[in-house]
């Protein structure tokens, strides 16, 4: 059976990656996209998220506008790293359809509802808000999801927006405090990770040698994204961020962490929104979070690279979606 998830997202170049991953994995059944405000205001958000399904030939996909700021704080964005609508690097049609009807946190609940017990992932590659709300809404989450990927977090790297806090934990501290206190398995895709997996010019130039659209889109989207953070770390790329929650659903065997308390700081506004990883164990408070830090970047870049040569160009701009009779192994 398919592992089947909600990619909660607040697209954002690489949010765009992480969701044509999943549309290329026979191994994943997307149930829907929700948005959230982060790199970009919800309604850009779910703009891109509609684009991103155009281009990966699958406007079925349901994609439920959600939360429009954090819970207790004032909206912080990261369009000096994605640019004024979160897409720059590529030129993408408007999309051909609305966002679906109904609220992300509803549709949330109503998926993991509706399927059994253990059946439903969370990809969280966004602020953690639309997450913190369903559990809050509907206390039966906490047992009925499966597990909860989160990009988010950091231990040694520390901090991307501020000294100390990584950027989709710092938006909304408070939703990702309660995501951690939840008692859903959690799994922590961290800067420690994404800082070592860094694209470079030669693996961008690999995507666009595969010559189809969805590659060449992504090279481009990459290329611009990644500006910033290469002037920011004297690199020739930036770290891949969200994609890792889907390749590690696909590929847990790259990927090397461990299991440890991770807690989130929410008074202090000199190091809001840090998260304390008990590494090494100094303390006896549960452990909820399988903390990632190390992946085989090579592999991962050859992954992502078989994966996006899946989709099909059409000959008329478009693209055909990658068609699965069967998971392997099934």
């Amino acid at each position: 059976m398919a592992t089947k998830i909600i990619i909660d997202t607040d697209p954002g170049q690489d949010d765009a990656l992480t969701i044509l991953l999943a549309l290329a994995s026979p191994e994943i059944e997307l149930l829907g996209v929700t948005t959230v405000a982060g790199n970009v205001g919800v309604a850009q958000a779910t703009e891109n998220a509609l684009k991103a399904l155009d281009l990966a030939g699958r406007p079925d996909v349901p994609v439920h506008a959600g939360a429009e700021r954090a819970l207790l704080r004032e909206r912080v964005d990261a369009t000096h790293v994605h640019g004024r609508t979160g897409f720059e690097g590529a030129d993408l049609p408007l999309p051909s359809r609305a966002p679906s009807p109904g609220h992300a946190v509803d549709f949330i609940i109503r998926m993991v509802m509706e399927n059994e017990p253990g059946e439903v992932t969370i990809c969280a590659i966004g602020p953690l808000t639309n997450v913190a709300l369903a559990l809050a809404r509907e206390p039966a989450l906490r047992t009925r999801l499966r597990r909860i990927v989160t990009m988010s977090g950091a231990f040694a790297e520390v901090g991307n927006i501020t000294p100390s806090a990584e950027f989709n934990v710092y938006v909304d501290p408070h939703a990702a405090d309660m995501v951690l206190r939840s008692g859903v398995e959690l799994v922590m895709a961290p800067l420690d990770l994404t800082h070592s997996l860094h694209t470079s010019a030669a693996r961008l130039a690999r995507f666009e040698a595969i010559g189809n659209r969805v590659g060449s889109v992504v090279a481009g989207w990459l290329r611009f994204e990644k500006r910033f953070e290469a002037t920011k770390y004297g690199t020739d790329g930036g770290p891949l961020h969200d994609p890792n929650t889907v390749l590690w659903l696909l590929r847990p065997d790259l990927y090397r962490g461990r299991l440890v308390n991770v807690q989130v700081e929410t008074a202090s506004e000199l190091t809001m929104g840090m998260t304390v990883v008990d590494w090494w164990g100094v303390t006896d408070l549960p452990k909820n979070v399988q903390f990632l830090r190390e992946g085989d970047a090579d592999a991962l870049y050859d992954a992502i690279a078989e994966l996006l040569a899946r989709f099909k160009d059409d000959g008329s701009g478009g693209t055909v979606a990658p068609k699965f009779l069967e998971v392997p192994g099934a």
